[in-house]
């Protein structure tokens, strides 16, 4: 029986099957500890000690691996989390593990209710809390067994620690349950060469000893288990310039949210920041951070840029994304509601004081700042933005195009920004009424569509000069960056992961070719899906 799903990383392998051990169960809430201030004192123990462990794996690899792995031991030690924990053990008598268990719960429920990247990151924060819990029962963490021959990993989901230490010698190709084209693992597997199919249901309830995948059309079928592979090609190497073999230039810009993002971010090579998401500051605020405290938080993200070009996005939050400082109401159909820039009608002062904590931080770091709106849906909005934002001092204004309808009036908002970011992850939302973070539906995200691909065009068209950049996922394959540029795209903005791949495929071809891709991928994939004009 052959399964589908959504191929991220091309490559046809065959070999053992191996099943990378769930979560672990949630812990026990009894016995209730006898010393409260000793239980709760073993959880900075225990979160410095996977912090240490992984930071040791950190320095033991490099590149890509490295800078996952020493994001994954930032988040290990982040004090707001060890003291979350312990405040359950303390005022509700919570054994430690449990306390980590429900304190980590907060978190990710507050990422996954802010959906996008944020949501996906709610997966990094499960496998911190597995690794802190383990530590503190004595326990091995779930993860990947070691590997002792070339294998198939097979999984519901894989940690982007878990990934980030494979080794490509002995993993033939991943298959996970879950997850979709722009989640960690498909990003680390295409940097790690390995093949990879995510999103394939059922995979896990296959009875067979081995399994042969097809990570360029997503299948996954039973097999005897005999190791079938071609030999791979080696890691790509990338100069930290963006740039063609014609000497085109295109930005290869990084994607953050955090501190420990812009730090990895900086350490891979990346030319500036094309998409900074500043929501993180906002994600457990009782009360609206004042604006001396954004000042502080975004200078952290932005101070190892100094002098490089940074792009802030404003605050994206709503009733799909609620705060709990900003109560929205229930929606019948929040996607479709008051989020994005559109909460900021209603209460322009929380705009204009983190538009003045944004000037005042991008001054303070020195970098080249530029700001953007998301959810921007007509001129009439662009505009009101960029009035608002110019009035703070900031003279370099854009807006996220991630609703089809911008994209459709795409010249019109050009006559009133400088430039504009193309959000590939929601606008396939939109486009194709698909939710990003269901499996089901994950074929529809793939960024190679192509009336995603039209509308991209359509927008790099109407710039009539000025920048169009991609900081959606779309941006972190390889196969795909030839294409975009093709169709007039300026810049891409990735994680950190993959900005050596897509730097070295760039470097390969030049703007003929690219051009000459992107009209072939558009005739071609149109054809085949009935959409040729």
């Amino acid at each position: 029986m052959q399964l589908s799903g959504v191929g991220v990383s091309p490559g046809r392998v065959a070999g053992p099957r191996v099943v990378v051990a769930a979560d672990l169960p949630k812990p026990a809430s009894e016995p209730v500890p006898s010393d409260l201030a000793a239980e709760a004192g073993k959880i900075g123990q225990a979160a410095a000690a996977v912090a240490t462990a992984l930071s040791d794996r950190a320095r033991s690899v490099s590149g890509d691996a490295r800078s996952v792995l020493e994001t994954t031991a930032a988040m290990a030690s982040d004090p707001a989390l060890t003291a979350s924990a312990e405040k359950l053990v303390l005022g509700r008598s919570l054994p430690a593990p449990r306390a980590v268990w429900e304190a980590a719960g907060e978190f990710m429920t507050a990422l996954q209710a802010a959906g996008g990247y944020l949501a996906e990151r709610a997966r990094d924060v499960a496998d911190v809390r597995d690794r802190i819990v383990a530590a503190l029962l004595g326990v091995a963490p779930p993860g990947v067994p070691e590997l002792t021959s070339p294998s198939v990993l097979v999984a519901r989901d894989l940690a982007p620690a878990d990934t980030a230490g494979l080794d490509p010698d002995l993993v033939l190709a991943l298959v996970t349950e879950e997850g979709g084209p722009t989640s960690h693992t498909a990003i680390l597997a295409r940097a790690l060469g390995i093949p990879a199919v995510v999103a394939c249901a059922g995979v896990l309830g296959l009875d067979s000893p081995g399994l042969a995948v097809d990570g360029s059309a997503g299948t996954v079928a039973p097999a005897d288990g005999t190791v079938r592979a071609p030999a791979r090609t080696a890691r790509p190497e990338w100069d930290g310039v963006g740039r063609l073999a014609d000497g085109h230039r295109v930005k290869l810009l990084a994607n953050v949210g955090s501190a420990a993002d812009a730090s990895a971010a900086a350490a891979a090579g990346a030319e500036g920041i094309g998409l900074f998401r500043t929501e993180f500051c906002y994600l457990s605020a009782a009360s609206e951070p004042t604006e001396a405290e954004q000042r502080a938080a975004y200078a952290a993200v932005l101070s190892p840029f100094a002098g490089k070009p940074v792009v802030v996005r404003t605050l994206d939050a709503g009733s799909d994304k609620p705060l709990a400082f900003l109560p929205m109401g229930e929606e019948p159909n929040p996607a479709l509601g008051v989020r994005g820039l559109r909460v900021a009608f209603d209460r322009p002062e929380l705009l204009d004081r983190q538009l003045s904590a944004i000037a005042a931080a991008a001054a303070e770091t020195g970098v080249e700042l530029s700001v953007m709106a998301p959810m921007v849906a007509t001129a009439a909005e662009a505009a009101w933005f960029a009035d608002r934002a110019r009035a703070a001092g900031i003279a370099r204004v854009g807006v996220m195009i991630e609703i089809p309808a911008a994209a459709l009036c795409a010249a019109s908002i050009f006559e009133v920004v400088d430039f504009v970011s193309l959000g590939t992850n929601d606008l396939a939302q939109y486009v194709f009424a698909a939710d990003r973070q269901l499996g089901a539906v994950a074929a529809l995200n793939d960024p190679h569509q192509p009336a995603l691909l039209r509308l991209v065009g359509m927008v790099a068209e109407a710039a009539a000069g000025k920048p169009v950049g991609v900081c959606g996922e779309a941006a972190a394959d390889p196969s795909l960056a030839p294409v975009l540029v093709g169709l007039g795209v300026t810049s891409l903005s990735t994680n950190a992961v993959a900005l050596a791949g897509v730097g070295a495929v760039l470097r390969e071809v030049d703007l003929e070719t690219c051009r000459v891709r992107s009209r072939r991928d558009l005739r071609g994939r149109a054809r085949a899906a009935g959409l040729a004009g």
